[in-house]
C-alpha cells in the first residue's frame, strides 16, 4: 500500500512579507479583493496578516491584498 500525505502549498512574495514586518506595529490601510480594512497592524506571518479594527481582529489573507498603506 502507498498512500501519500497531502502537502500544503502556499504563495509567499518575500517582499511584501519583509515590508509587513517592517511596519508591524503601526496604523495600516489593507485595500483586499473583498473591500477596506483600516487599523492597527498585529501580526505578520507568511500566510496572513492580522489587523485589528474596532476592537476586533481581522484575519488577512497575504493572497487577498491589493495594497497597504501605512499611517504613522
Amino acid at each position: 500500500m502507498n498512500q501519500s500525505t497531502p502537502a500544503y502549498v502556499t504563495q509567499v512574495d518575500p517582499y511584501v512579507y519583509q515590508t509587513l514586518l517592517s511596519i508591524t506595529g503601526n496604523m495600516v490601510v489593507v485595500q483586499t479583493t473583498q473591500g477596506t480594512v483600516s487599523g492597527k497592524l498585529k501580526t505578520v506571518m507568511p500566510d496572513h496578516i492580522v489587523v485589528k479594527s474596532g476592537g476586533s481582529p481581522f484575519y488577512i489573507r497575504t493572497a487577498q491584498i491589493v495594497w497597504v498603506i501605512p499611517r504613522g
